[in-house]
């Protein structure tokens, strides 16, 4: 049959809309709008109801895995109050080092300050311990500036001293939670100590003081600096035979300040007087006290310590001597008939004093042994210390040192409390930071002897010129040309020079902590023409790494900064007859 033209096109358009009609039925779903847009409107069924029903509801277990139709954006964690001030105040400081840097000394000042009042100033919440650290840190490093930004012939050395951390408290009485009975009796059971503990009222006094928000800061703070020194104390006690925890005496003593000086001499880390420090080989001249050298000074303690539980025969009577002297503890043995700790507190013929020192040491113990039952295991211990041991063949000047291994010269003197002056005598065992001792011999040898306690040496900054150097030491110029053999006269950046400075001998003096708790910063303010010096006082509430008590230390805060006067940390305890002195 012959197909004209008009039936091949009727044909041929039928099979289009077939073809489309089969492709539409097999295409995705989004696309049907698209897809059957030219074709008349399908018919619209009635409602109905009988046949729909809800779908099933979503079950617990199978929500989570329903599809993520759509990315959801995280939430943007929000800056507490805490942390906004915390970033102001590193946002000031660094002002102020790039001030510093820049020499411009009365800058740097102002931003330091303004840095510290920011913490200073922050309120009551849980993250007020976040700005003390902060803030304890940021003192120590504006202090080193202070110290490094000092000429030769400023008095950059005196001596500080710092307070102990029970001053006042073991005369207290603190009140017993009854609760804490069945808690501390099954922890000393549990404990293994090489020192007999016991939960006596007397000690869960103290773990309740201990407990609370003072008490708390108190020995978190002494517990934080022990990591400083713990390897040294645990390697000396063990090499002398006596049990680990008396490091703990240590805490009660001085809070593991090496530098802590009672009201009645006595001093160090473990609070000799000098006569009993000098019966156990710790000599006092004018240059140095062994009795601040955290090594000496535990040797010592632990010998002293041995000796008494030889003569006494029971650890609690030796602790006991140790704080009010032997000769107490004997006389209340002969007059009771008792050697036994418990029975002479319960008589009231120990000093009150000495009647409380034991039960805190043994509350520390405990506590720190079970440091998760008392909220102790978070705390960020200090590092310990690390040293090279050089010995002088001359008198030295401890700024040349620090100079030398181009450290602060405060941390030279971290590492040696014990030297009381700003020279090292020939002989002595200066311990400088690990690694810098061939350092420090190279640039040694390049000083003349005789000249090493005074001279120092100085590493040309970008922008120094010879004058500027020479005003900074209170040097001619010329002299220092002359003690680099006239190859300076125009210094360059990174050139290490020679700077024939003086030495002048601090007069030794001895400032204890005043009765208030506050502390001065002085800060200089007013117009050119006529600039007065405001005295602000803060209250020690929150802030001290150094001291222990934060109550009660005395420190006075960074406007001291840059070349002003460095504060003293000053102390006075209340240890009657303290440590090893008394009798």
């Amino acid at each position: 049959m012959t197909q004209t033209p008009r039936v091949r096109a009727v044909l041929t358009s039928s099979c289009i809309l077939a073809a489309f009609a089969i492709l539409d039925g097999c295409g995705p779903v989004r696309n049907q709008q698209f897809r059957s847009s030219f074709l008349p409107p399908a018919p619209v069924a009635e409602s109905s109801t009988e046949y729909l029903s809800e779908p099933p509801p979503v079950t617990k277990e199978f929500a989570k895995e329903l599809p993520q139709l759509f990315p959801v954006e995280p939430a943007l964690a929000k800056n507490s109050a805490a942390d906004l001030r915390l970033r102001k105040a590193e946002d000031k400081f660094n002002e102020g080092k790039q001030a510093y840097q820049a020499g411009n000394i009365v800058e740097a000042r102002r931003l330091f300050n303004e840095a510290v009042d920011v913490l200073l100033s922050s309120p009551e919440s849980a993250d007020r311990g976040k700005a003390e650290r902060r803030l304890d840190q940021m003192v120590d490093a504006i202090y080193r500036y202070d110290m490094n930004g000092l000429g030769a012939a400023e008095d950059a050395d005196k001596v500080v001293f710092d307070k102990a951390p029970l001053d006042g408290i073991l005369e207290m009485t603190f009140p017993i939670d009854p609760g804490l009975k069945p808690k501390v009796s099954e922890e000393v059971h549990a404990t293994v100590s090489q020192l007999p503990l016991e939960e006596s009222d007397s000690v869960l006094s103290y773990i309740h003081f201990f407990s609370t928000e003072g008490g708390k800061k108190i020995l978190t703070a002494g517990l934080r600096r022990a990591g400083r020194y713990r390897p040294l104390i645990e390697r000396v006690l063990s090499e002398e035979g006596v049990p680990q925890e008396l490091i703990y005496l240590a805490q009660a003593e001085s809070g593991f300040l090496p530098r802590a000086v009672s009201y009645k001499s006595a001093a160090g880390m473990w609070q000799f007087l000098a006569w009993r420090g000098k019966e156990y080989g710790l000599q006092v001249t004018k240059y140095g006290d062994d009795r601040l050298d955290p090594e000496k000074a535990t040797r010592a303690a632990a010998r002293h310590l041995r000796d008494l539980y030889q003569q006494l025969g029971d650890w609690y009577l030796a602790m006991a001597a140790y704080n009010c002297g032997p000769g107490c503890v004997d006389r209340a043995v002969q007059r009771t008939g008792y050697a036994d700790f418990w029975t002479l507190r319960n008589l009231n013929v120990l000093p009150k004093e000495t009647a409380n020192y034991v039960p805190a040491i043994l509350a520390i113990t405990i506590m720190a042994k079970n440091p998760k039952d008392y909220g102790l295991e978070g705390i960020e211990v200090d590092r310990p210390i690390e040293y090279d041991t050089v010995k002088l063949d001359t008198t030295t000047n401890l700024a040349l040192v620090a100079d030398a291994v181009e450290r602060p010269i405060s941390e030279i003197r971290e590492l040696n409390p014990s030297l009381l002056r700003g020279i090292a005598p020939s002989g002595a065992e200066l311990r400088v930071p690990k690694g810098a001792t061939h350092a420090l011999m190279a640039a040694l040898e390049n000083v003349p002897a005789t000249k090493r306690d005074s001279w120092r040496m100085h590493r040309v900054e970008k922008g120094e010129s010879l004058a500027a150097i020479a005003k900074r030491y209170g040097t001619p110029a010329s002299a220092i040309v002359s003690a680099n053999n006239g190859a300076i006269a125009a210094p360059e950046a990174g050139d290490v020079l020679l700077i024939p400075a003086s030495y002048r001998e601090p007069v030794p003096t001895v400032r204890r902590a005043a009765a208030t708790p506050k502390r001065t910063a002085a800060r200089t303010t007013g117009t050119a023409a006529a600039r007065t010096t405001v005295a602000r006082t803060h209250t020690v509430a929150k802030a001290s790494t150094h001291s222990t008590v934060r109550n009660t230390a005395v420190r006075r805060v960074p406007a001291k900064v840059l070349n002003q006067r460095a504060p003293a940390r000053r102390m006075r305890t209340a240890h009657a007859g303290s440590a090893a002195g008394g009798q």
